[in-house]
């Protein structure tokens, strides 16, 4: 068991939750890493390998997020160790398990993530009261389906392509993991001339310099379907989109899968994190060292969170939309301006600027 204590400091974690169930097999891990600012939102995840370890970093990346999003809320997530693509009927057992198990954290407001949905936040609600990206008809705004986080991608891009003499009408787009935040990505970026050279999920990557149909792949994923089934292009495993010349890399797959190992693969000149922590510090030195512009994670796919706050402060989807354009844009310029009048990389620039806004909430703060 991972030590909580050991990634501990002065701004949290605040509260950390271990479930388990060992009748309905469920293990999971609940960090709320700060709640200055407000309570926390933050992602369930669903997975196999996930561990509080995970739990630990990714609430600590909401955190930052939330703060430099300028949103009245905390970090915080959970990590439900489980298959994602199990039948339906066990995964809503393990979802409505788990909200009961949470039913008086009531410091974390759970979202969808990797391996949950609009479904799960429904099933969360009905148990405990409380969560956001619900579906419409529950008056949510399923920040999946619009493509949230996608558009503050997109968003991200335009304002540091312009930064580095990069036009996106005709730059060429890589993206790794072709869920809702990397085929929402792609399909914005496409929209703005770009175009899509290279996509991976699970089951490999498919390839094409002349451009991939977006609009195919994207019916190809929601139609359950997997990118080698793709009928243009080169296939190959997932690691191969590691390699393909791109103008623009998004990573919107899992956590560490650029390292010290892979890093001198990577062939791009901006890289936009959609994933939360998907590059090592090491990983990320190193780009840095080459000129590669990498826009943190907690800037650039801040586009979920933002629609989400929105949501549960009762705002409409039109307004979530405008909100995460604005925020975004905004947040991406006062980051490249910083690290720029610093000689930092984006990253050191982003923390110090989100780290300002939650010591400043702290200040107001007292103990309880």
């Amino acid at each position: 068991m991972t030590d909580p204590f050991s990634f501990a400091d002065d701004l949290g974690p605040e509260a950390v939750v271990h479930v388990h169930h060992p009748a309905l097999g469920l293990r999971a891990v609940v960090a709320v890493d700060n709640t200055a600012c407000g309570p926390a939102i933050g992602g369930v995840r669903m997975a196999a390998d996930a561990d509080a370890q995970e739990a630990f970093r990714l609430a600590r990346a909401m955190t930052l997020k939330n703060a430099a999003a300028g949103l009245p809320h905390g970090g915080g997530k959970a990590v439900i160790i489980a298959d994602p693509w199990q039948p339906r009927a066990a995964k809503e057992a393990l979802v409505r398990a788990f909200a009961r198990a949470i039913r008086s954290l009531d410091a974390y407001i759970p979202g969808p993530d990797m391996g949950t949905d609009e479904t799960c936040m429904a099933w969360l609600r009905d148990e405990i009261g409380r969560a956001v990206g619900l579906p419409r008809v529950l008056g949510g705004i399923p920040l999946d389906e619009i493509g949230a986080t996608g558009l503050g991608l997109a968003t991200a891009v335009e304002v540091a392509a312009e930064r580095i003499g990069l036009t996106l009408r005709g730059a060429r787009v890589a993206v790794q993991g072709f869920g809702a935040v990397g085929r929402n990505a792609a399909r914005e970026l496409v929209a703005r001339g770009a175009v899509l050279v290279a996509a991976s999920d699970s089951t490999g990557t498919v390839a094409d310099p002349a451009g991939l149909d977006v609009a195919a792949l994207c019916r190809l994923k929601l139609a359950g379907g997997a990118l080698r089934d793709h009928d243009r292009g080169r296939k190959g495993p997932p690691d191969d989109l590691l390699a393909v010349p791109c103008d623009i890399w998004i990573p919107a797959a899992r956590p560490d899968v650029v390292r010290a190992d892979n890093v001198g693969m990577l062939d791009a000149r901006l890289v936009a994190q959609g994933a939360n922590i998907p590059f090592t510090p090491q990983a990320e030195a190193a780009l840095q060292a080459r000129g590669v512009l990498v826009l943190p994670d907690f800037i650039a796919n801040a586009g979920g969170v933002i629609c989400a706050a929105v949501e549960y402060a009762g705002g409409s989807e039109t307004e979530a939309l405008a909100r995460i354009v604005e925020r975004i844009r905004r947040n991406t310029a006062a980051v490249l301006d910083e690290a720029a009048s610093g000689r930092t990389a984006p990253r050191a620039a982003a923390v110090a600027l989100a780290e300002r806004r939650i010591r400043q909430a702290m200040a107001l703060r007292r103990f309880r």
